[in-house]
């Protein structure tokens, strides 16, 4: 199934990284889990506004590079996904 490419999410904008909806939820994705393009990854906060972090792929978590609540600069490495 897995190509072996592998391809880099990056922060869209500056803000907060959330891996959960809400700190009573389960996170969006795991390492290890399978992912479809357009699903959610995580949750970016600027400015009291949260915006999708989408997959831009089918594919495979490989890894999660933040930790939840970590505040992110434009274009730092969020997730990496193995394309399937």
């Amino acid at each position: 199934m897995a190509n072996g490419k592998k391809v880099e999410v990056r922060a869209p904008m500056s803000g907060v990284f959330y891996r959960r909806p809400a700190p009573d939820q389960p996170p969006y994705v795991e390492v290890g889990d399978t992912v479809n393009k357009k699903q959610v990854l995580a949750l970016l906060e600027t400015m009291k506004v949260f915006q999708k972090v989408k997959c831009p792929v089918n594919g495979k978590i490989l890894e999660i590079v933040p930790q939840s609540e970590t505040p992110l600069k434009d274009d730092d490495l969020m997730f990496i996904i193995e394309v399937g």
